[in-house]
């Protein structure tokens, strides 16, 4: 497969990224208590934050779980401290991957497919709560290029940040048209450089989550395809992770943090806190507009869209990401996914809540579901 590297936004990649990491990791300070062998003095988790009015603002449930404050009182009973760590969203699989693999943080809410490979190498993840129905991504081209579908753009270049979880979506659309890595030429740059890439040619496509949605509303080129056209597996997905040493040790303390995740959802799924939860998720990231469009016309319902039930769906999407790593050489040893599934904290917390109906097969409408959900400043 051809990676290629557009010259004149190289340079810019390059520093941009180290910049962004020398940042994140001075977010990831030495834990004292890591190997203590008593009881945690902190629960760390990590979560991808976006800068935001002077401030690192946390996005999704853990932004949730930030504001509604119960976890970080419950935490505080016990004697233990709640640490929360910002993670850039353009180099944020890789650096998670290696907070867990040094022991500096327990948890982490971030995507399937960098998890995956964390696993294969040897960290000890757990998947303790799933998040949700999966993010979109999209197929972009360039302003001029008359293309409509991933057939036309063979032998092109495609801009394609490699290792990230949209990266499965992608194979899985050239592989559904008969198609090839190597029939395309793939460009691996990170999606902050792709509008400059896109804008002066140095590539002819894109695929990228919803910010090809911004690329179009900003006129920079023109979306063809989305995972909204795909089965429901084709998304790619986000869950809550744990550390597999510190979940077996301290169950009680997972638990707690599975519940205040589900609490979360519980508040995000309700349909009177829906323009708050898109509002939330604009700030420092996406406009308004572009978010909602992300979520609209895909056929989930808002209550389904934060289910934290392990469904079969599931299990099989993650058996599919492993399968395509090793495949792919991307690691070197196959994921065992039922080794990694951990269902011991969703039911209890589920119970806690009194949310077992809201999100079972049979659940009654919105209306009639006796859901406790956490409050929201």
């Amino acid at each position: 497969m051809a990676i290629q590297k557009p010259k004149s936004i190289k340079a810019w990649a390059i520093g941009a990224v180290v910049l962004i990491v020398a940042v994140a990791l001075a977010a990831f300070q030495f834990r004292g208590d890591g190997d203590s062998g008593g009881k945690p003095k902190t629960v760390t988790i990590a979560g991808i934050a976006y800068p935001f009015e002077g401030k690192q603002i946390y996005n999704g449930l853990t932004a949730v779980v930030i504001r509604d404050g119960w976890l970080k009182a419950e935490l505080a009973k016990r004697g233990v401290a709640l640490a929360l760590t910002p993670v850039p969203t353009a180099v944020g699989g890789p650096l998670i991957n290696e907070g867990f693999s040094g022991k500096r943080i327990d948890f982490a809410a971030y995507g399937d497919f960098p998890a995956i490979i964390a696993i294969s190498g040897g960290v000890p993840l757990k998947l303790v709560a799933p998040m949700g129905q999966g993010l979109h991504s999209y197929l972009v081209v360039r302003n001029g290029l008359a293309a409509s579908n991933i057939a036309d753009l063979k032998g092109k270049r495609i801009a394609l940040h490699r290792g990230r979880p949209w990266e499965l979506p992608f194979s899985k659309l050239i592989d559904a048209n008969g198609l090839k890595q190597s029939d395309f030429k793939i460009v691996n740059i990170n999606p902050a450089a792709t509008p400059a890439a896109l804008a002066s040619d140095n590539v002819d496509a894109a695929f990228l989550l919803s910010d090809g949605l911004l690329l179009e509303q900003k006129g920079a080129g023109r979306v063809i395809w989305s995972t909204k056209q795909a089965p429901a597996d084709w998304r790619m997905r986000a869950e809550l992770f744990g550390r597999g040493d510190f979940v077996d040790e301290n169950p009680e303390l997972t638990q707690l943090v599975v519940n205040a995740y589900i609490r979360a959802a519980a508040w995000s799924a309700q349909e009177a806190n829906r323009d708050r939860v898109i509002k939330d998720a604009a700030r420092g990231a996406m406009p308004v507009e572009i978010i909602a469009r992300d979520y609209a016309n895909d056929g989930i319902p808002w209550r389904e869209r934060f289910s934290p039930t392990f469904t079969t769906e599931l299990v099989d999407h993650y058996r599919s990401v492993a399968d395509y790593a090793f495949a792919r050489g991307l690691v070197r040893n196959k994921v065992d996914v039922d080794k990694l599934i951990d269902r011991r904290f969703v039911a209890p917390a589920l119970r806690d809540a009194r949310l077992e109906s809201f999100w079972s097969p049979t659940a009654p409408a919105p209306a009639q579901a006796q859901a406790v959900a956490p409050k929201a400043s």
